[in-house]
């Protein structure tokens, strides 16, 4: 992985009149910039690779795809996650799911999504709701797939030249928190660790795992927090922004620290926490969302109380709302954040952006 440019995001956020009105159904908009891009995450950018497995944690049925003409696929969006409209602004095909049958050769030469809903850092996250890949087991996946690569192109100074110029999206964190340290009667995770200890086992595992970083977006402002009635109304749960603070704010240093010691590779994050707040804090700024604390479609009184009620019917205007569901953003929000960390400023995309990665 030394070899790769490095690129990881959490949460996300909407532009998208362009966006949302250009894109095709196989997301290429014009040359790709970069040869492919790999993804490694959670629900926030799983494109299916949970449909086959026996969880919980599933998309595949209405309302999830409405407003994408692919309809529901296993996203858990009303439409394009965050990678899919990188992946438009990128020039690249959408990403085919790891877990596709049959999977191999040159379709692996664009890049492949492994993420998979209700994944963590940890193994054991999440493990309440069914199964799930989790992050080790994601990359013990690429490594199959890396070989594969290896193999059909030969090796050598080609093979090189493909990873130096290929991006590796990460997506980790919410799970192990809201599925594990936020659930003291199934994990004992908060009675073990601190927050601030909790935080540095994360970033330990992280690191040991792929060597890249993430900012962990606001998770006390998702309906499913605001839910528990363990803050006023209208107002987000600080006590669990707060412990997020200590996984954030190790990662400026640590990126820092990874640039110095991987010269072969650039890693960087996005800012997420501070892009949610910004959108939730001044939704106007951003012109049409107004409903910020609730999720667009009727969420299921599952075990997680995250998802939709399938066959269910959301709200009319999408582009009104901050949340899908209850953790996921709309396609609105994540075509915002997917801009942002496309060609934004260090302030969200620090050291540089995408753009400028696509670049190099």
């Amino acid at each position: 992985m030394a070899t790769n440019h490095a690129f990881d995001v959490f949460l996300c956020w909407f532009l998208a009149v362009k966006l949302a009105l250009y894109c095709s159904t196989t997301g290429a908009l014009g040359a790709p910039q970069i040869p492919a891009m790999f993804v490694f995450g959670d629900s926030l950018v799983d494109d299916g690779n949970n449909n086959v497995r026996a969880t919980v944690a599933q998309s595949n049925f209405y309302p999830y795809g409405i407003d994408s003409v692919q309809g529901p696929t296993g996203r858990f969006s009303n439409g394009k996650t965050i990678v899919d409209v990188l992946c438009d602004l990128l020039g690249l095909p959408y990403l085919p799911a790891q877990s596709i049958a049959g999977l191999n050769g040159t379709a692996l030469l664009g890049g492949v999504n492994f993420a998979s809903g209700n994944a963590g850092i940890l193994d054991e996250t999440g493990q309440h709701l069914g199964e799930r890949v989790a992050l080790s087991q994601q990359v013990m996946n690429f490594e199959g797939d890396w070989n594969q690569l290896r193999t059909l192109m030969g090796g050598g100074r080609a093979f090189s030249q493909y990873l130096a110029r290929s991006i590796v999206v990460m997506v980790f964190g919410s799970n192990d928190y809201i599925n594990n340290f936020l659930l003291p009667a199934l994990y004992s995770s908060s009675y073990n660790y601190t927050p601030q200890d909790f935080a540095n086992l994360l970033l330990n595992h992280y690191t040991r795992q792929i060597l890249v970083t993430q900012r962990i977006a606001p998770l006390g402002c998702i309906p499913e927090q605001r839910s528990t009635g363990t803050a006023p109304p209208d107002r987000c749960v600080d006590q669990v922004n707060q412990m997020l603070g200590y996984f954030n704010e190790g990662l400026r240093s640590l990126v820092q620290q990874m640039n110095t010691n991987h010269p072969g590779a650039i890693f960087a994050y996005s800012n997420t926490y501070a892009a949610l707040g910004d959108i939730l804090n001044s939704p106007s700024r951003y012109g049409c969302f107004s409903i910020i604390d609730r999720g667009c479609c009727e969420i299921g009184r599952n075990q997680a109380q995250l998802y939709c009620v399938p066959l269910s019917v959301p709200c009319d205007d999408r582009n009104r709302y901050v949340f899908w569901d209850g953790l996921h953003t709309t396609q609105a929000v994540n075509s915002i954040l997917a801009q942002r960390a496309f060609e934004g400023p260090p302030n969200d995309v620090y050291p540089i952006n995408v753009q400028q990665m696509a670049q190099l």
